[in-house]
């Protein structure tokens, strides 16, 4: 199916590894111009020509660290006019409620809520001007079902939800749109070692670990197993598109069932 997208401008924050290499392809795929973000030269180099290879020439890169202020105007200065954006930057990790600082908190924060906030308001003004444009937020099921040792994390992807309905709001009767999508566990380069520092016995086979990990930690889940980086980058898609012009305000689960209400 053709997207529709072909010579649109997309920008993926955080699009070196994971999630957000993977909507980078994607995107590219469908002919969109693709412009991720990195805060490391040679992670990024190495994106840029991973994505080169499998998905065409139409890959730029920008050094920048989207979870600050500082990095949000040198990625505004480098794309001034943007299409879709994707924003995926975030960051996690497992944490006893009573042992996360206040700096923890600040920290993810800016980088998981403000740096979408940021670039939000530096390109929806333009997007509603000219009656068209796209803004996804990749939060997560932890929005809405809460694990115990990352409250943190959770109460970040709750605020994305809240952020982007709030801004779905204020296109009403245009072409823009504002969604989010909720992975749930999604494999990627450190999945392994966060699933390992869950498990009753770190050693054992990481396929042990995993299905240990789906049938206490995630019970709920329908899946049963880690989400591909694939299958979300499938959806972000969509909603890039404009065959999902009916869609706006949504938050679009992708996350294997494991958030146990209809509604």
């Amino acid at each position: 199916m053709d997207m529709q997208i072909s010579e649109k401008i997309a920008l993926v924050t955080g699009g070196t590894a994971g999630i957000g290499l993977e909507i980078a392809r994607a995107l590219a795929r469908e002919g969109a111009k693709t412009i991720i973000t990195g805060r490391d030269q040679d992670k990024l180099d190495r994106a840029i020509t991973d994505l080169r290879g499998s998905a065409g020439a139409k890959i730029e890169g920008i050094l920048a660290d989207a979870g600050t202020a500082h990095g949000t105007t040198v990625i505004s200065s480098a794309v001034p006019k943007v299409d879709i954006l994707v924003n995926n930057l975030g960051i996690y990790e497992s944490k006893t409620f009573g042992d996360i600082p206040d700096a923890a908190w600040s920290h993810l924060f800016d980088v998981n809520v403000m740096s979408g906030v940021r670039l939000s308001r530096t390109y929806l003004p333009a997007m509603l001007e000219r009656n068209w444009g796209r803004i996804i937020f990749i939060s997560s099921e932890s929005g809405l079902a809460v694990p115990s040792d990352m409250i943190h994390y959770a109460t970040t992807k709750t605020a994305q939800l809240t952020v982007s309905r709030g801004l779905a709001q204020l296109t009403r009767g245009t072409g823009v749109t504002v969604n989010s999508v909720l992975p749930g566990p999604t494999r990627s380069d450190g999945i392994e070692a966060f699933l390992r520092s869950q498990a009753s016995d770190p050693s054992a086979p990481v396929k042990q670990i995993e299905a240990e990990f789906f049938a206490t930690a995630r019970s709920t889940s329908i899946l049963q197993r880690m989400g591909e980086a694939e299958e979300i980058a499938n959806l972000v898609v969509y909603l890039a598109s404009p065959r999902s012009s009916a869609t706006n305000g949504a938050a679009v689960r992708a996350e294997g069932g494991l958030i146990n209400t209809i509604a």
